[in-house]
This record gives C-alpha cells, sequence and structure tokens, in this order.
C-alpha cells in the first residue's frame, strides 16, 4: 500500500454501482453481517455511509461493527459530538453522526478533513447532512425497518475499495 492509498483525494469519480441487497430478520443477523463485514481487510481505509430513518438501525450495526472488530469499552452514539474516534489495535476508526450538522464551517473547524485524508475506517450515519463535503462512500448501505426486529439492506459500492468490500460478502 502506498502514500496515495492512504491519502485519497476528497473528491473523486464514484463508479457506477454495485449493489447487494439483504434482509436482517433480526439483530443476530445485524451482528452476523458485520462480524462478516469486520473480517474484510479493504475495511481498514474504508469509508462507509449510513442511511435510514430514526430508528433503522445505523448506530446498532455500528456498535456490532465496532465490537467485531475488538473496540473494547463503551460505544456511544457521537449524535452530539458529531464524532467518536476508537482504535481496535493499530485501526483507527472514526464514527460520524451528521444529524446535527447544519454549518460547513464546522467541517472545517473540526477537521473532518483531515480525519477522512488520513488512514482508518470512517463511519457516518446521516452523511446527506454533509453533502458535498464528505468524499464518495466505499460502501454505502441503506437501511430500512420493515417492523419491530427486521431490516432491510441496500448496499452499494461506490468506489473500487466498495467493490472489494462488496464481493467479499456474502449474503
Amino acid at each position: 500500500m502506498t502514500a496515495a492509498d492512504h491519502h485519497r483525494p476528497i473528491v473523486e469519480t464514484p463508479l457506477a454501482h454495485k449493489t447487494r441487497s439483504l434482509v436482517w430478520t433480526n439483530e443476530a443477523d445485524t451482528e452476523a453481517f458485520a462480524q462478516q463485514l469486520a473480517a474484510r481487510p479493504e475495511i481498514a481505509n474504508a469509508f462507509i455511509s449510513l442511511h435510514g430513518d430514526l430508528g433503522a438501525g445505523k448506530t446498532t450495526l455500528v456498535r456490532h461493527l465496532l465490537r467485531a472488530l475488538g473496540v473494547q469499552g463503551r460505544i456511544k452514539s457521537p449524535t452530539y459530538a458529531v464524532v467518536e474516534p476508537h482504535e481496535a489495535g493499530a485501526l483507527a476508526i472514526w464514527h460520524f453522526d451528521f444529524y446535527r450538522f447544519s454549518d460547513p464551517r464546522e467541517w472545517e473547524d473540526a477537521g473532518f478533513r483531515e480525519l477522512f485524508a488520513n488512514p482508518g475506517l470512517k463511519l457516518a450515519e446521516w452523511p446527506e447532512k454533509a453533502a458535498g463535503l464528505l468524499p464518495p462512500a466505499d460502501l454505502a448501505i441503506h437501511i430500512e425497518a420493515t417492523n419491530d426486529t427486521e431490516r432491510r439492506a441496500s448496499l452499494a459500492a461506490g468506489t473500487a475499495l466498495g467493490e472489494q468490500l462488496l464481493q467479499g460478502l456474502h449474503p
């Protein structure tokens, strides 16, 4: 891996989306998916965007993913802080929640450009609130709650790295 791999441009041309649809009938299915995603080596420098209504399961998926990656301790939602940093061994992870994001100047002031330029896993809930500032997601996950326990997930690769992640996941 070269320095260029770690310092991708903030703006790049997204690929034609390759997609996959999944149904998680319960939280155990969500956890199993998170474990499978965590096992992919490409995740170490991925940007994953999470889309869905309030209560769809975005934060639940992130918590399962962080646990599967080896994050210890309390995992809280970054709704008020906007970003929560985590570490799993040598892996740096940033969990963003842009739900309350309203001013693009916050982006520069908070140093988000630098965080996205550095190596590590970036997970962003409500990325549409920071539209125009975020790079293309390697993998976009859209989650829809169909009832109290079932979730439909649509996964879309937006970059070559995202395609590698998607290819390595089994339904």
